[in-house]
């Protein structure tokens, strides 16, 4: 399972995201919407953050820990 975050760089939700998957022990990788535009217009981002999981939007806004637990647990 591929899980990005994109952000800008002074979103202030991105760290909780962070947090949150890392107590779910999910591994991710971050990308910044500053240095990896052709993922904003591939995803067509327009707010922050955003998670991907293999190639999909799954969430447009921080996710609830309910929501995020919500959607890994379908994944395992």
């Amino acid at each position: 399972m591929d899980v990005m975050i994109i952000a800008t760089k002074a979103c202030t939700h991105r760290q909780n995201l962070e947090k949150e998957l890392e107590c779910l022990h999910i591994p991710y990788h971050v990308h910044f919407v500053e240095d990896y535009p052709d993922l904003v217009e591939k995803f067509a981002i327009r707010h922050s953050p955003n998670l991907i999981v293999d190639d999909e939007v799954v969430f447009r806004k921080q996710p609830t820990e309910a929501e995020l637990h919500a959607y890994f647990d379908t994944k395992k």
